[in-house]
């Protein structure tokens, strides 16, 4: 009996086996040409920003945003669609392996007080500040939390779980594109700044680090003043890297609680979607595994590509004529809260008086 039945469930094994291997092949096919336009994009972008010192994610959103024509194309809005979304979604969960627990000893527990709070602070500011600005909290936890914790990721990060309506694309370009710019600022002011407050070479990284929006530009910042301050910058901000995956739980807990939905209808965000969920994992595993270095660096490299491909797609998706409708609110609420965490880090600093490491 046995015998008989089993060149039957082997065929059906190999049909299922067809059938998935070419829906994998035609899911392949749709999304590669939208992915390849996404990826030459990023390629382009990465090149000029390492030969001329531009950073590399705003120009992949704004070439992206002048190429916007091709989402249009039934070849490619398919993988564009994809590159925006999974892709992305893939690129915040590798950022998980930069993170570990030994940096949390290596800082000091006041300093990382320090820093979490400033993110928490900022994150209610922009909360509180968006409805004096015309916002509903959708911008303002968008604009804050990417100015609080690591600038055009966080801002991707945070888009994700969002609920989505027909502006939700527009303040997502408006708000890299503003952080990028507020952060290449900061990071030529802040080192003089930190200089004019007679900051030492370790609280001045610390202060680049906790207040400076993306990661390229707190390393330029900090190792342009000294290896020490370019160190301890490069550790504060992966601080702030890690508050990402709690922030992005508390703000789906918030939304499943308050019952806010997709305009078109659409299900509550998970719990824990699985791109935080990798995050927190990738995290403890670094944090508990001795892991190699070509591992982590290899991770790293890719999950910076992945997130430069996934911004080039969202700028492949934005019609340039809907960016200048945000208006002087947007860029006063963003400037406001960048200025918020910088005084706020400054003044705690001042209070604190941390000692060097060591």
């Amino acid at each position: 009996m046995e015998k008989s039945s089993s060149p039957g469930t082997i065929g059906r094994a190999k049909e299922t086996f067809a059938w998935s291997t070419y829906a994998l092949k035609r899911r392949i096919q749709g999304v590669a040409p939208g992915v390849l336009v996404a990826g030459v994009i990023a390629l382009a972008s990465q090149f000029i920003a390492e030969h001329y010192g531009a950073p590399a994610m705003l120009l992949a959103l704004l070439l992206g945003v002048a190429l916007n024509f091709l989402s249009e194309d039934a070849r490619c809005s398919t993988g564009i669609a994809f590159g925006a979304r999974q892709l992305l979604r893939l690129g915040v969960a590798l950022l998980g392996l930069r993170i570990s627990f030994e940096v949390v000893g290596a800082l000091g527990i006041q300093v990382v007080g320090l820093v979490i709070g400033a993110v928490l602070a900022t994150i209610g500011f922009g909360l509180a500040s968006a409805r004096v600005f015309g916002f509903r909290y959708r911008f303002g936890l968008l604009s804050a939390g990417s100015v609080a914790i690591c600038g055009a990721s966080a801002a991707m990060a945070i888009a994700a779980i969002l609920p989505r309506d027909d502006r939700s694309e527009e303040r997502l370009v408006f708000t890299v594109v503003g952080v990028t710019i507020l952060s290449t600022v900061a990071m030529i002011l802040y080192p003089v700044l930190g200089q004019a407050l007679a900051f030492d070479d370790w609280t001045a990284g610390i202060y680049l680090g906790a207040t400076i929006h993306d990661v390229a530009q707190v390393v330029g910042a900090g190792f342009s003043i000294s290896e020490v301050t370019g160190e301890t910058a490069t550790l504060v901000k992966l601080i702030r890297v890690a508050m990402l995956a709690p922030i992005v739980v508390l703000a789906v807990l918030v939304i499943r609680t308050t019952g806010n939905r997709e305009e078109d209808g659409g299900a509550r965000p998970p719990l824990i979607p699985f791109f935080v969920a990798g995050f927190i994992a990738l995290a403890t595993l670094n944090s508990f595994v001795p892991l190699p270095v070509s591992v982590t660096d290899t991770a790293a490299s890719a999950s910076r590509w992945l997130l430069l491909l996934a911004i080039a797609a969202v700028g492949l998706k934005t019609v340039p004529k809907d960016l200048l409708k945000v208006g002087r609110a947007s860029v006063a609420l963003l400037v406001a809260e960048t200025v918020f965490l910088a005084v706020l880090v400054g003044a705690g600093l001042i209070l604190l008086g941390p000692q060097p490491l060591g």
